[in-house]
């Protein structure tokens, strides 16, 4: 018999709730048998937000942004290693746009079963709130979403996986 969790999307953004996040999707992957893929969005809505607020002049911008593509691909080879140490295949992509939107579309598009977050963070005033592009994406993605919480215990079941 089939267990419900076929496809596991974990999203990833360089915070260490994210990389506790991809510890425990990998674990989860290897006991279920389902295939995994790790997602990095490059925020480029709040590129141009800080382009119209002139904060940033465009050719800031740009390096931004390639720095940006930079760190998605640092963090994405880094989750990609600690699967293939644990003996698990991982798809890895990156994408631009706004988080919660790019999240949903990868979700739908790949038909995933269960979306992977790290911890989120405090919500520190209403403002907060309404901006917080992960809580947007748990709460408008059309699958299941786990929150990974306690990342000295996942840290420790990611290193006794064999």
């Amino acid at each position: 018999m089939e267990g419900p969790i076929k496809k596991v999307m974990v999203y990833i953004d360089g915070t260490e709730q994210s990389l506790a996040a991809a510890q425990y999707a990998i674990c989860l992957c290897r006991s279920t048998g389902a295939k995994l893929t790790a997602l990095y969005v490059v925020n480029t809505r709040a590129l141009s937000d800080l382009l119209k607020a002139h904060i940033f002049l465009k050719e800031e911008q740009e390096e931004y942004r390639h720095d940006l593509e930079a760190d998605a691909l640092k963090y994405l080879n880094h989750v990609r290693d600690m699967a293939r140490q644990k003996g698990l295949a991982i798809e890895t992509m990156h994408s631009s746009g706004t988080i919660h939107q790019e999240i949903k579309v990868k979700v739908t598009e790949l038909d995933i079963d269960l979306l992977v977050l790290g911890e989120l963070s405090r919500i520190r005033s209403r403002r907060d709130e309404l901006y917080n592009e992960t809580e947007r994406a748990m709460r408008n993605v059309p699958c299941s979403v786990l929150i990974v919480k306690d990342e000295d215990r996942v840290w420790d079941m990611f290193d006794r996986l064999l």
